[in-house]
């Protein structure tokens, strides 16, 4: 090595280490303002749900304001309003319909993506079209149709009305996932004399977890939060799920609106989604980007 060169060694090394610096302290303040961004609203909502009702709705007040009672939570589970009772009617729909979304998704994307027929590009892009129509423009059909199947009025039909509208993403997302799964896998696994079924949940399972993890977090998302259908299809309070008994509970089923309620109210709801969220988030990372690049 010149002298030049080994003069120049300790600068381009010291250069590399402060660019490094940079990243991480640019990291880390990304990381910060992002946590925060999320973080802070999660925590209001906890600490005001933890607040009796009047002191919502007073001027802040040093003397009140930290006074916390869990009166709120106590009265929403003990009180005539059953949403206790919608808790577990959402809990049935959305479990209920992320497992049959999760099932039929991956059966289709396994056909489109790996079986050739003539009519599967023209159906598949007609499958991909209905996503882009909102389903508030075909509720009156939707609703005759299970009407006339006596599905109305039944978590049952309510469970197939989100699992219909949820398919279509479902579908597409595992049909990239498993289009950017190298074909030799299957034909190895042929060869050893396992049939498709048994390539899927063995073979495959493995490969295409971070999407059906995708489809299920997303599905349970949209079934926990479905307001609109839930409101057309049941009638029977005892049916309603937990986003009808919160507006409920918003226009003063109680007799009066009371905020504190609503607050925790609100808290009981993003549980669910905060805890299955955190937990499926890096599965569902890994099944958005699955198929980025080929399928």
């Amino acid at each position: 090595m010149t002298a030049s060169a080994a003069a120049a060694a300790p600068g381009r090394s010291s250069t590399g280490r402060r660019e490094t610096r940079t990243k991480r302290l640019l990291y880390a303040v990304g990381g910060t303002g992002a946590f925060l961004v999320f973080a802070v609203p999660l925590a209001w909502a906890l600490f005001r749900s933890l607040q009796p009702g009047d002191v919502i709705v007073a001027a802040p007040d040093p003397a009140t304001f930290f006074d916390l009672t869990g009166e709120n939570f106590t009265a929403l589970v003990t009180g005539p309003g059953n949403l206790i009772r919608a808790v577990g009617n959402s809990l049935v729909v959305a479990l209920s319909m992320a497992v049959l979304t999760t099932v039929l998704a991956t059966a289709a994307g396994y056909g489109f993506a790996r079986f050739r027929f003539r009519s599967g590009p023209l159906l598949f892009a007609l499958l991909v079209a209905s996503m882009m129509v909102p389903f508030q423009a075909i509720l009156t059909p939707l609703y005759l149709q299970m009407n006339l199947m006596g599905l109305t009025d039944s978590l049952l039909g309510l469970v197939l009305f989100t699992t219909t509208l949820n398919l279509p993403f479902g579908v597409l997302v595992m049909r990239n996932a498993f289009s950017s799964i190298p074909g030799e896998l299957e034909d190895s696994a042929h060869i050893d004399g396992a049939g498709t079924v048994r390539i899927v949940t063995s073979v495959l399972r493995p490969l295409i977890t971070p999407g059906a993890a995708t489809v299920a977090l997303y599905a349970f998302l949209a079934a926990w939060t479905e307001f609109l259908g839930a409101l057309t299809f049941l009638t029977d309070t005892d049916l309603y799920t937990l986003p009808v008994a919160m507006v409920n509970l918003q226009q003063g089923t109680y007799g009066q609106i009371n905020f504190g309620f609503i607050a925790a109210g609100s808290v009981i709801a993003m549980i669910p989604c905060v805890v299955l969220y955190v937990a499926l988030q890096r599965f569902y990372v890994a099944g958005l980007a699955s198929g980025a690049v080929k399928g």
